[in-house]
């Protein structure tokens, strides 16, 4: 039985927490406040009731019948409606839970178990007959009942219906207080045969689980209610406050009684050492099955050694959605009893690894299969596409790509492909955004809360490498930059032709006059504090530091970030410190993925808060980049949502096959992820051919080899007919990189609508433009070209523009603006011309 009583709120904003021990609550129906009760069902562990109040027209009743299946599906427990009412949608909605609010004289018309709600007046005798010795639910309701009424009706087992205004859980009340003791109403209901009066009490956790056996007393139980913790009734020392010396504190969640209401059971959130004065969590001895691996999971969490099976589980997302998929499929094919228990246990345990890692108790998933019971639409229970036919089990698993083999791309004819051919041919890699945000956002919050700490710490755990600071300081020791001289020479040259074409970007001030005695200005003015994320991963690419820092300087910033991850030595690459001095950059962060990131976004201990950060990196450090980019607590924006490189290739038959091929291995050997994409115009198979074997005999010559044939195996050749179509192409494509091996390639620029940078003619490999063209490496990829520019000078300012009106430009633009103004009803805007036109006489 739950406690007897149920509060009555006249909204869900109303609702008195210290009542929730209750275990329900009522609230009035509403159309328009259907959204806010089902929030607060789908939040709380209460049985949460809704009362019709009002009559219902028949032009109300079908709206009614669509909001009372919505609540019931999202785990309303019953509702009250008035008797005709109550008929009325039991028949159009089939296992309708209500309670039938009638007068007495109507009662026997009702089924036996049918549960009903009659007026505080009815006859005493007649309230506990209509019980049917416990098979049904009677509730009483009044507005006027006394506290006699109340503990009477509950003593004969009804349960009472009160606004909860006149409720309390305090039990010593002064005379001018009017409301009744929760405490009061609870006892009422009780009985005992014991001498000594105690009530035998289980005390259990939120889960149903025992944790030992104990008394109460009408002492202990109004003060329990009082306090919301558990208080008991020792039978040598009286009251008994759970834990007030060892620590192992109670926050009492609900309390309930048994059928014959002659013993009670305390649901309690147990802290400490647990409840078992042998510091166990229980007096009946340990958990077992789901709970038991539910707690050793959360332990292993968090001290689960490195390498174990466990802690990779954690730590590795594909891995572990992998074995659940496994498992999955195991159980599906299990046929005996064994078997099927077996493979159950197994998937059991992996989704709880993933509940575990993600912070989801056996709780929060039980709540979900209640919520799951209490549902009255039955779906129709189809499968989703992809799953209702069997498949051999390797076609569902991810493409293989051999160790050895032929290296080269896949072939598509354009003029014999149908377009969904096409389409998924020009598809990048999938990132699955979602999964990658939840796995970020934890990093991103460690940092930004923990500062130095959790930055030296997510270091240590992704770079390997443990760092006493995280952070570089200028001026950066000479002998951390010892370089070759002709590396140094190459850098030299590099970070000249880039500051050239940069400083070849500044603009003047912009001028002009609108009107006679109105001049707008427009100015740049350089971005203050700049991050610039340098990549470490599978390849070191200090080129990127300077890509990235001398537009920054061009720009005239007042500070200069880098972060770059460490090697597992702690130290970094000399090129990158050397450019780092070069630009003037005031430290470098010794940290890489999101990590970085957040530490630039936030600013730490010693990391300087940046106002705008740049640079490419993995899909972890794109997703950290977006998401403080849109946290406004940050106040720090992004150049843009740089990922996983690519390249497109416009070749014809006039192409040199190596120059090709070695323009589309030098984007494959990034990463696996990266795509490469070769259009070729009008060329013959043999042709193709050429360019193939180039790509396979120079793939097997470079160190990066393996990288370079995943790369391959996602990556496509197309065969169009014309150079047009090649461009359409190109354009739906928007490149990171777009090369045009093509003849007269200079003629086709102007058809470029959607690229990050260009490469015109057979001399212009991309690599020029990664290093010493002069223009930027850094550029918008999987489409974002489409939307955005590559890096730039304007892109480390920003512009403010400026207007300077005299009083003739006041008369020739101040009418339109306060006619402007009064159409969008905005008077003080109005106001600020008239009152200046009215002291200049001009109205």
């Amino acid at each position: 039985m739950t406690f007897p009583l149920l509060p009555a709120y006249a909204s869900v904003a109303e609702f008195d927490n210290s009542l929730s021990l209750v275990g329900k609550a009522v609230f009035p129906y509403a159309a328009d406040q259907l959204h806010n009760l089902i929030k607060f069902t789908q939040s709380t562990e209460l049985q949460v009731n809704v009362q019709v109040e009002s009559s219902v027209t028949e032009d109300q009743f079908e709206e009614l019948i669509d909001n009372l299946l919505k609540l019931y599906n999202n785990g309303i427990n019953e509702v009250i409606l008035d008797l005709d009412l109550a008929e009325r949608v039991v028949q159009r909605i089939p296992g309708a839970r209500v309670i039938y609010r009638t007068l007495v004289d109507k009662v026997a018309s009702l089924p036996a178990n049918a549960s009903i709600a009659v007026p505080f007046s009815s006859p005493l005798g007649d309230l506990k007959s209509f019980t049917n010795g416990g098979s049904r639910t009677v509730y009483a309701f009044s507005e006027t009942a006394k506290l006699v009424d109340v503990t009477s009706t509950v003593a004969s087992g009804i349960i009472p219906i009160i606004d909860a205004r006149q409720l309390t859980t305090e039990y010593e009340l002064s005379e001018d207080v009017k409301k009744f003791p929760v405490s009061e109403i609870l006892l009422a209901s009780l009985t005992t045969d014991r001498p000594d009066g105690l009530f035998t009490t289980l005390v259990a956790d939120s889960s149903n689980y025992s944790l030992g056996l104990v008394y109460s007393s009408k002492k202990s139980i109004p003060e329990a209610i009082r306090t919301q913790t558990g208080v008991y009734q020792s039978r040598r020392h009286g009251l008994w406050y759970k834990g007030a010396t060892s620590g192992a504190t109670q926050k009492l969640l609900g309390i309930e009684l048994d059928c014959d209401g002659d013993c009670l059971k305390f649901v309690v959130e147990q802290t400490g050492v647990g409840f078992c004065h042998l510091e166990r969590t229980s007096c009946f001895g340990q958990s077992k099955g789901l709970r038991a691996m539910e707690a050793t999971l959360w332990d292993r969490k968090s001290n689960a050694p490195e390498g174990s099976y466990t802690k990779r589980l954690f730590d590795d997302e594909v891995l572990l959605n992998a074995k659940i998929r496994e498992e999955a499929d195991e159980l599906a094919e299990a046929k005996s009893k064994e078997d099927i228990a077996w493979e159950c246990a197994d998937l059991f345990y992996f989704a709880l690894v993933r509940c575990a890692k993600y912070g989801v108790t056996l709780d929060e998933v039980e709540r979900n299969l209640d919520m799951k019971s209490l549902k009255v639409t039955r779906r129709k229970g189809d499968a989703k596409p992809g799953y209702t036919k069997e498949q051999p089990k390797e076609e569902s698993k991810p493409k293989e790509v051999p160790s050895e083999g032929r290296i080269e791309l896949c072939k598509i004819d354009v003029s014999k492909a149908s377009s969904q051919e096409i389409e998924d041919a020009l598809r990048r890699p999938i990132q699955k955004t979602e999964q990658i945000m939840e796995l970020v956002k934890p990093i991103v919050d460690n940092v930004r809360q923990n500062g130095d700490k959790a930055l030296l710490e997510l270091t240590a755990k992704f770079d390997g490498v443990a760092l006493k600071t995280p952070v570089l300081e200028a001026p950066f020791p000479e002998e951390l930059m010892q370089l070759p001289d002709n590396v140094k020479r190459a850098i030299d040259l590099s970070i000249d032709n880039v500051r050239k074409f940069h400083e070849a970007q500044l603009t003047e001030t912009l001028q002009v006059e609108t009107c006679p005695g109105v001049v707008c200005s427009r100015f740049a003015r350089p971005i203050e504090k700049v991050g610039l994320y340098i990549p470490g991963g599978t390849a070191i690419l200090p080129s990127t530091s300077l890509m990235l820092g001398v537009p920054a300087k061009v720009a005239g910033r007042k500070e200069i970030v880098f972060a770059s991850p460490p090697k597992k030595d702690g130290t970094l690459t000399p090129e990158v410190i050397y450019v780092a001095h070069k630009v003037g950059a005031k430290c470098i962060v010794l940290a890489g993925g999101a990590q970085a990131v957040a530490a630039m976004a936030y600013g730490t201990e010693t990391v300087p808060k940046c106002d705008k950060i740049f640079g490419p990196g993995n899909q972890f450090v794109t997703a950290a980049k977006m998401m403080v980019q849109n946290d406004t607590s940050a106040l720090c924006s992004i150049d843009m949502p740089a990922g996983p490189s690519e390249v497109l290739v416009i070749a014809d038959k006039y192409a040199d096959p190596d120059f090709v091929a070695s323009d589309l291995l030098s984007q494959a050997e990034h990463g696996i992820d990266s795509q490469v994409i070769l259009l070729a115009v009008d060329m013959t198979d043999k042709e193709l051919a050429r360019i193939e074997d180039a790509v396979h005999n120079q793939a097997v010559q470079l160190p990066r080899v393996e990288i370079v044939r995943k790369c391959i195996a996602h990556s496509t050749t197309l065969s169009v007919a014309t150079y047009e179509q090649a461009l359409e192409m190109s354009n739906q494509y928007a490149p990171e990189h777009l090369i045009l091996q093509i003849e007269n390639a200079s003629s086709y620029v102007d058809q470029v609508q959607h690229a990050g940078s260009v490469f015109v003619g057979a001399y212009s490999p991309e690599s020029c433009g990664d290093y010493s063209s002069g223009t930027n490496h850094t550029l918008p990829t999987y489409g974002y070209a489409r939307q955005y520019s590559g890096v730039n000078t304007a892109t480390f300012q920003k512009f403010i523009t400026s207007q300077d009106v005299t009083p003739e430009g006041l008369k020739h633009i101040g009418q339109a603006v306060m006619d402007l103004a009064a159409v969008e009803g905005l008077d003080a805007h109005r106001n600020a011309v008239k009152v200046r036109m009215e002291k200049l006489g001009l109205i």
